[in-house]
């Protein structure tokens, strides 16, 4: 199994392209797989009346302003999608429209990745499954009577897709993340099942990957000081380079199980941590011998082994023996 790892820029930028290509330039050198983006176009998916998730600032008036902010030109697009294949790394972003799904297929993308907010967004998935291209679907806010819904739909449109356990608190605390749903979503759906991000933490995509998550989605910033909605919810640049080690280390541990019915290739170890039985007094032949006369001394392979006392307890001793001397099978009788 290879865990796909999404580093989400999402609104990071400030709606500054200059800070969309320093972000791909320091995202290259993570481990990441993918960077992804969010493709706003304002007067197609807000108004006036979006209510703000969170009044970060008093620079914009409405939502809406704030997703005309955060838009880019098709050709601003298409040059970030360049700078994402020059470094190696795959381009996606989240549409919030039909229009952006339209602006996308011209720029280019493998798959798409649906908001939680658009979970049960018909209009919006039907545009996407028209391109029959695979989806990532994130899960928070929805039910399993509202994701059971919308993977009938996905379904009966022959669309190839995936589900992440996903919660919209922003930073996510311990108790909220949903570890357990993981499985729940493996069991109820039999498609590939991620986790998304929003703890600020390390070891919850750790604990994600250990629990089953093929794909891991968080986002980056370069200062969780710095400016915007999601800062205090993601994951620093240095951060994720070490998410990204741990992640492919866990790989290598399920791609190898372990036998633990074979321990031969212990042999040479065991024969030094394993002990043999030895006497913790000086002690006459004739004596006979109990628990109490017995130790266990390294290494192995010096006698009769530790493991194996209750074979002397009652045997009578047959030679003299210095405290501390090993006890083997021609001392007794």
């Amino acid at each position: 199994m290879s865990v796909k790892l999404i580093a989400e820029i999402g609104q990071a930028h400030n709606g500054s392209l200059n800070n969309v290509h320093r972000y791909i330039d320091a995202l290259a050198h993570t481990g990441v797989d993918a960077i992804k983006f969010q493709t706003h176009i304002a007067e197609a998916e807000s108004s006036m009346y979006e209510p703000f998730r969170v009044k970060f600032t008093d620079a914009y008036a409405t939502r809406f302003d704030y997703w005309k902010a955060m838009e880019f030109t098709r050709q601003e697009w298409i040059d970030i999608k360049q700078h994402c294949d020059d470094v190696g790394l795959e381009f996606m972003s989240s549409p919030f429209s039909n229009a952006a799904v339209d602006l996308l297929e011209t720029v280019g993308v493998n798959c798409y990745k649906i908001g939680s907010g658009e979970v049960t967004n018909f209009l919006l998935l039907e545009k996407i499954a028209q391109t029959q291209k695979p989806i990532i679907l994130s899960s928070g806010m929805s039910s399993f009577e509202e994701l059971d819904k919308t993977v009938a739909f996905l379904n009966s449109k022959n669309t190839t897709f995936s589900i992440l356990q996903c919660t919209t608190s922003y930073p996510t605390k311990p108790e909220q993340l949903g570890l357990n749903v993981i499985q729940e979503l493996k069991s109820r759906y039999q498609v590939p099942i991620g986790f998304s991000d929003h703890s600020a933490k390390i070891e919850t995509g750790i604990a994600a990957v250990s629990l089953g998550a093929e794909i891991l989605e968080f986002h980056a910033v370069f200062s969780r000081d710095d400016f915007g909605p999601d800062a205090t919810s993601s994951l620093t640049i240095e951060e994720i380079k070490t998410l990204s080690e741990a992640v492919r280390n866990i790989e290598k541990a399920q791609n190898n199980p372990v036998d633990k019915s074979d321990n031969s290739s212990f042999k040479a170890l065991k024969s030094i941590f394993e002990k043999s039985l030895a006497v913790n007094k000086d002690l006459k032949a004739g004596h006979c011998i109990s628990f109490s006369d017995l130790e266990g001394k390294k290494p192995a392979n010096k006698g009769i082994p530790a493991s194996d006392f209750r074979t002397v307890i009652g045997k009578v001793l047959v030679n003299d023996l210095k405290q501390w001397d090993f006890l083997t099978v021609e001392d007794i009788k």
